[in-house]
Order: structure tokens, then C-alpha cells, then sequence
């Protein structure tokens, strides 16, 4: 699944890798950091997540718009130095007053600016890499190798937060609450990894940092006419339209599924299943998933030895682990968010592999179908996730108005839930991004990569809505984003065929 593909797609997802592992460590504790540090309730906390989710989607719109005047490279320099100094200000301890509360708006207010800087426009680059006519049949496959890329990151977060606040607490003294902000810490190491692996690898991708407009002027891409560019921009928006729904439901997991984790679900796992709590041991299956492909796909002897060893090796190192396991596995909430990455990387090669196959054989779904049978997948999710909880209490809180601990539900329930939101993300997402920087007009490039933010900002700011009715019924809570996934998936299906016609 790598051969072929652009040099500067792997400088650049390498790029986003170091951002996105410092975003996702922060954000695995963020809303228990709210609660522990400032006492907000499960609504407020979920509120302030939901709200600066929507502007860290929403600001890309305008990074987009003076990265079309400004250049795109300029943009990424100036948004990941905003962020650092965002990251700086929430790593330090504060307490719990006025002031602190000021601290953490202002800190998530660089955060927000410089991610709408950052995000998007390094994203409009790599779909640069793709107007070489090279390149052009492997835009798909790139954008899925990338979207992997970022969640490698994502992937060895939690672990990261977890075990930092661990070392504050135990070797440092520090309380639970001035812990989370190590934790944070570790975003202001990564963006610094991450600006470094930009500037040495950037001859690989300097091409890319350029307007297509100013491209076009120079090539054989054909002007489109003022009703072209209207239609591909109304298609767009209708895309984006359903997008808001999906990201309302996936977004859950910084949110309502880590409520339900922390309130719902065994705090503690034995023998082999407490495996899948270690990152490590994740990795150890993600290298036999690969090293699986390796010995089918090699056309050498040489090749394919490798691949065996690199499996063998694997294996020893599970079974290592696993007699080293200890009697009892302690369950921390945030970890559940580490498998939603590590899906992702490990299916993205199964993925790639499955639409190949279809591709070869003229059977390979259109980009809007993957986004319509995205929805279906997300609402599938929540139907496991409905009626798993079905005949649970609604959750209660003690006097000080601080969560209680209401059932011990198998952790596999929420596993199973990240696995199938997964394979819903991996057909809307990177697909949906391949589709926004093949569709989109020429010199609105960046307003409309900025555009798919501004629908997930939308989507992110809905996901407070599942957290103000936590309290509720859990069927509710959940049965309400299976009909909202249900319902976007029928839209999608209704406008099909005039997506498709734009696409071609």
C-alpha cells in the first residue's frame, strides 16, 4: 500500500503524527481535568469540550482563506507556534480561581487559532502532492495512509497521559488535579518533534506549498465555468451537511463514552483480556497485521523472510507479556481512547487492500457511498452500545456532586464500540477529505478543506448535547445518535447520483 505514493506524504503525515500525539494527550483528560481541577459538573465539563472541539474545526475555514492568499507553508509555521504557546500556558498549575479559569480559556483560545492554521492547510498540501498525474489513482489510498499517520500519534496518547500524571502523582507528590497538567506538558515536546520533522523534510514536499490557481495558470487543468464551480461548491456543503452529524456521534468518545467508561465500566480486567490496556501489547498486533501483508504481498524470497521474522518477533513479545501479567489489571478510563487509533492503524492497510481488490475488479464504491455506508456503520455502533446498556440506572452523583460509580459493564462492551466506530470513520473520514481536495474549485481550495472543519466544528459543537442529557436514560442518550446517524445516511443516499456526477 506504500509503493507509489509521493515522496512528501510521508514528511508530512510525519508532521501531523508529532501534532496530533501531543492534541490527543491533552485531550484524553481534558473534561476529567475539569472536573477533578474546578469541580464543573458532566454537562459543564462537556459543554467547554464540545465548544473548544467546534472552534479547534471551525477556525481551519480562515486558516484556509489567508493560506489561498498567504501561502499554506507560512500558515502551518505561524499555527504550530500559536499552539505551542496554547500548550505552555495549560501545563501550568494554576489552581482552581478566577485567574486559573482565565489561564485555561486563553490557552485554549491559541490552541483553537493555531490548529485553524495548522490543520487544514497542511492537509490541502498533501492533496497537492496528488495533481501530478503520477500520482493522480493513488489520492484515495494517500489520504488513508496520512489519516493513519495521524492516529499512530493519537494511538500512544492516553498511554502517555495516563502514565505522566502516574510519575507526578507517585514520584513527585503532586495532587490528582495538578497532575493533568504534566500531561499537557507533553503536548509542548511533540509540536516541537513535529515542527522539526517539517523543516528537514520539507524539500520533499515544496512543490506542494502552492496555490492551484497559480498552478493552473502554468498546466493543462481545464478553467471551470462559473455553474461548474457553483455545483461542486453546493455538492460540497450538502457533503458537509451529513459530516456534522457524523463527527456529533464520533466525537463522543472525549465526552459520553468517557463518562460511560468511567461510570459504567469494570474498573479493573484479569488474564488475557487485560492485554488489549497495554499499548504495547497493540502495537505487538498491529506489527503482525502488517507483517501478515508483507509475507502475501512480497515478491521475494528475501522479502518474505522478513516478514516472518518481524511476525515471530511479534509474537514472543505478546507471549512475554503475557506471562508477566499481573493478578489484576487496573481499568483507567482515558485508556479506552487509545483503541479508536489503534483500529485505525491497524485497519487502514486492510482497508486499502479491500478497495484495491474492488478497484481492480470495477466494483470499488464511489467516495460519497463510503461516506452513506460511513453513517450506517456509526449508527450500527450505537445500536451494540443501546442495547448494551440496556437495564443500567441513570447515573447519579454524590452530595459534593461529583460522578458515581453505577455499574461494572465488560470493558469488550465499549471495545466492540470503538471497533465498529472505527470502520465508520475509516470510510467517511479519509475518504471525505480525498473527496473535498478533488472536488473543490481550484482557488477555493483552502476555504473548502476549511469548509470539512467548519462541518466537523459544527458536529463537535453537538456533542454536548448527549452530555447535557447524561442523567438521562443511557438508552436515550444513545438511541438519540442512532437516529441522528440513521438520518444523515438517508440524506446521503437521497443526493447520491448527483454527488457521484461531480466526482467523475
Amino acid at each position: 500500500m506504500f509503493e507509489g505514493q509521493p515522496k512528501g506524504l510521508y514528511a508530512l503525515a510525519l508532521a501531523n503524527t508529532g501534532e496530533r500525539f501531543g492534541y490527543y494527550t491533552m485531550l484524553a483528560v481534558f473534561v476529567l481535568f475539569l472536573q477533578a481541577n474546578f469541580g464543573f459538573s458532566a454537562g459543564t465539563a462537556g459543554l467547554i469540550y464540545s465548544v473548544f472541539l467546534g472552534f479547534v474545526y471551525f477556525l481551519p475555514l480562515f486558516g484556509g482563506m489567508l493560506a489561498d492568499k498567504f501561502g499554506f507553508g507560512k500558515m502551518v509555521t505561524i499555527g504550530i507556534s500559536i499552539m505551542f504557546l496554547g500548550y505552555l500556558l495549560l501545563a501550568i498549575p494554576l489552581g482552581a480561581g478566577t485567574a486559573a479559569i482565565t489561564a485555561m480559556v486563553c490557552a485554549l483560545a491559541l490552541i483553537c487559532t493555531g490548529t485553524g492554521l495548522f490543520k487544514g492547510n497542511l492537509q490541502v498540501m498533501v492533496g497537492n502532492l496528488y495533481d501530478d498525474p503520477r500520482y493522480t489513482n493513488k489520492r484515495d489510498s494517500g489520504f488513508q495512509i496520512f489519516y493513519m499517520a495521524i492516529n499512530v500519534g493519537a494511538m500512544f496518547a492516553p498511554t502517555a497521559a495516563i502514565e505522566m500524571m502516574k510519575w507526578a502523582q507517585n514520584s513527585l507528590g503532586m495532587s490528582e488535579a495538578d497532575s493533568y497538567h504534566l500531561a499537557f506538558a507533553v503536548a509542548c515536546v511533540s509540536l516541537i518533534i513535529s515542527i522539526a520533522i517539517y523543516y528537514v523534510l520539507r524539500s520533499t514536499f515544496k512543490h506542494a506549498d502552492r496555490n492551484k490557481v497559480s498552478a493552473a495558470s502554468n498546466s493543462a487543468v481545464e478553467e471551470l465555468s462559473p455553474a461548474q464551480t457553483k455545483e461542486r461548491i453546493i455538492c460540497l456543503c450538502l457533503v458537509f451537511a451529513v459530516v456534522i452529524f457524523f463527527w456529533m456521534a464520533f466525537h463522543q468518545n472525549g465526552s459520553t463514552l468517557t463518562y460511560f467508561a468511567r461510570d459504567y465500566t469494570a474498573t479493573t480486567s484479569t488474564g488475557i483480556a487485560s492485554m488489549a490496556f497495554d499499548v504495547v501489547n497493540l502495537v505487538f498486533g498491529i506489527v503482525i497485521i502488517y507483517g501478515l501483508f508483507g509475507l502475501f504481498q512480497s515478491k521475494t524470497g528475501k522479502g518474505k523472510g522478513i516478514s516472518v521474522a518481524v511476525i515471530a518477533a511479534a509474537i514472543i513479545g505478546l507471549v512475554y507479556k503475557y506471562n508477566g501479567l499481573p493478578d489484576v489489571t487496573n481499568v483507567s478510563a482515558p485508556i479506552f481512547q487509545h483503541f479508536n487509533a489503534c483500529f485505525v492503524v491497524a485497519l487502514t492497510p486492510v482497508s486499502i487492500a479491500l478497495f484495491g481488490m474492488l478497484s481492480q475488479k470495477g466494483k470499488e464504491p464511489s467516495a460519497p457511498l463510503k461516506i452513506g455506508l460511513g453513517m450506517l456503520v456509526a449508527a450500527v455502533a450505537y445500536i451494540l452500545l443501546t442495547v448494551g446498556s440496556i437495564g443500567f440506572p441513570v447515573p447519579e452523583f454524590d452530595a459534593a456532586g461529583q460522578p458515581m460509580h453505577m455499574a461494572d459493564a465488560s470493558p469488550n462492551l465499549l471495545i466492540s464500540t470503538y471497533l465498529i466506530l472505527t470502520f465508520a470513520e475509516l470510510l467517511l473520514s479519509p475518504i471525505g477529505i480525498s473527496f473535498v481536495s478533488k472536488v473543490a474549485p481550484p482557488k477555493y481550495a483552502g476555504m473548502m478543506m476549511g469548509g470539512w472543519f467548519v462541518s466537523t466544528a459544527i458536529g463537535n459543537f453537538l456533542v454536548s448535547i448527549p452530555a447535557l442529557m447524561w442523567g438521562a436514560s443511557l438508552v436515550v442518550v444513545w438511541g438519540t445518535l442512532v437516529g441522528i446517524c440513521l438520518l444523515a445516511a438517508l440524506f446521503i443516499f437521497v443526493i447520491l447520483k448527483r454527488l457521484e456526477k461531480v466526482a467523475k
